[in-house]
């Protein structure tokens, strides 16, 4: 297997697992914590963003599945210059701060500091930037093969950039009671 493609399995399983691993830490947190961590959001908008959330997600898997079993990574260019070994990069740039998110919250919402707050905007702004230049190297990849698989990718990336770039990163902060 190629190494790219193997790097980025690593990646995806390590980090992904410690995404899961920063949602199990929530359930042990108390209600009142596990509450704040929508920040702001209107409790009228929670099943659109809870729904959003799950399409996003789900986007995540797609261009996941295409990356890893459907590209060829020694034909991957993206833009003329960069080869499959972007992609692991940007893996890093979503997975290591989404993990740190919600525990970085969480102590946010018990103990409010200006550091904290920072930092849950900063790992907020590396994912979100992270998954636009995953949707935009997808964008410029060449080959675009096989289509269908590269079409779903394309849509899931765009809906979880929806998600990270906008949502969380914007509108998600800006309602939060920091």
């Amino acid at each position: 297997m190629y190494r790219g493609k193997q790097a980025l399995l690593w990646i995806v399983l390590l980090g992904g697992s410690a995404v899961l691993a920063s949602y199990a830490y929530i359930l042990g947190l108390d209600p009142a914590t596990q509450a704040g961590l929508w920040g702001g959001v209107p409790p009228a908008a929670l099943p659109a963003y809870m729904a959003l959330m799950v399409l996003a997600a789900g986007g995540y898997f797609a261009f996941t599945f295409y990356l890893v079993f459907r590209i060829d990574p020694e034909e991957a260019r993206i833009a003329g210059r960069f080869g499959f070994s972007l992609f692991p990069f940007l893996y890093l740039l979503i997975l290591v701060p989404s993990a740190l998110w919600l525990p970085l919250t969480a102590a946010m919402i018990q103990e409010p500091s200006g550091t904290l707050w920072l930092a849950i905007r900063l790992t907020l702004a590396l994912v979100g930037l992270a998954s636009v230049g995953l949707l935009l190297a997808l964008l410029r990849l060449r080959p675009r093969r096989p289509v269908v698989s590269y079409w779903l990718a394309v849509a899931g990336a765009l809906a979880f950039s929806f998600q990270t770039a906008l949502l969380d990163l914007f509108v998600w902060t800006a309602l939060f009671p920091a």
